[in-house]
């Protein structure tokens, strides 16, 4: 396992080249990082110019981001796909399964996705350490339950029907290419029928029953430990046996390494030292189970400052890198 970091292809636009060469400065080696505009439109050549860019840096591109993303189901690209309309998921199916049979040819053998409807719910940001802006979420502050997005009603039943599909059809083009897929939890959890909809991938349980789904050695998770934290009880104490279960069935793809304060339907989201999981101990554990991916950060505070996100994630990437290095790893990858 080795340090990383992701970036979409909208804030590479923004952060341009002088980004790409920080990131090699600052011992960041392997990304996730998409090229602009819309995955459906990326052709092999301009694919391949993209790798290009990303290597005169410095970097090796590890994973891209498929065209089904955080966010909520109106700003989709997929909507065919998460939805399930007839004709337009198969149509969509296709354009992804065609991107990932292009990749595996260009080198790039791992993409993350998530099958979101509601996107990442939060409440009012609170502050934290010094000032610092937290992302937040108070399920009892929540004013839009009954709120129906386009998907309208989504039961527990016809959300695992969507899942079903896309993996059966998408599952084996990933294997015969050997490229991995990662899913994203839905972050957070919510209550069954949160805005009209079961989000059956926030529980462990859920990301249990995903994985045995189309079962593949090319078939696992985005595994983000503070979303999954945010399922739990006791962040601090359940932690480590997840972390366990989908690490020893080689479940786990890509890590977010974030922390949070807080438990089950009420948290804040901070950085990796301060927050009630103990993260050098949950690190020694990917390492432990054979993780062969990136640890990246992930969803950072907003603190003061010009360069507030570049200055955060730096933080976290030395915090991830002190880590490899206190137990004799390397955190460069190869």
């Amino acid at each position: 396992m080795y340090v990383g970091t992701q970036m979409g292809g909208s804030q590479l636009a923004e952060a341009g080249d002088r980004y790409l060469r920080q990131l090699a400065q600052l011992g960041v080696k392997h990304v996730c990082i998409d090229p602009e505009g819309s995955a459906y439109d990326w052709t092999r050549d301009s694919f391949a110019r993209h790798i290009e860019r990303i290597e005169k840096a410095g970097l090796v591109l590890d994973m891209i981001q498929l065209p089904l993303e955080s966010s909520g189901i109106e700003t989709n690209r997929s909507k065919g796909i998460v939805l399930g309309i007839p004709g337009q998921r198969d149509r969509e199916l296709d354009g992804i399964c065609k991107l990932i049979e292009m990749l595996a040819s260009l080198g790039v053998h791992a993409v993350k996705y998530n099958f979101n409807i509601v996107g990442i719910p939060r409440t009012k940001s609170e502050l934290g350490r010094g000032g610092a802006e937290l992302s937040t979420f108070r399920h009892d502050q929540t004013t839009d339950d009954d709120v129906l997005t386009m998907a309208g009603r989504v039961d527990a039943d016809t959300f695992w029907e969507r899942i079903t599909y896309f993996l059966e059809h998408v599952v084996p083009v990933a294997e015969a290419n050997k490229v991995r897929l990662a899913c994203h939890p839905h972050d957070p959890i919510t209550r069954p029928g949160y805005r009209g909809v079961d989000r059956v991938l926030g529980t462990v349980e859920g990301l249990k029953k995903f994985v045995s789904i189309a079962e593949s050695p090319y078939h696992g998770l985005n595994f983000c430990q503070g979303t999954i934290a945010e399922s739990m009880e006791n962040p601090r104490e359940e932690i480590a046996e997840v972390i366990r279960w989908f690490g020893t069935r080689k479940k786990i793809f890509n890590v977010h390494f974030r922390n949070i304060k807080g438990k089950k339907f009420s948290f804040t989201e901070v950085f990796p030292d301060e927050g009630d999981m103990n993260m050098a101990e949950a690190f020694k554990i990917y390492h432990e189970v054979g993780y062969d991916g990136m640890i990246m950060p992930d969803h950072v505070p907003h603190i003061d400052g010009g360069a507030p996100m570049e200055t955060a994630f730096s933080f976290c990437f030395g915090y991830i890198i002190a880590l490899f290095q206190a137990n004799g790893w390397d955190p460069y990858g190869p």
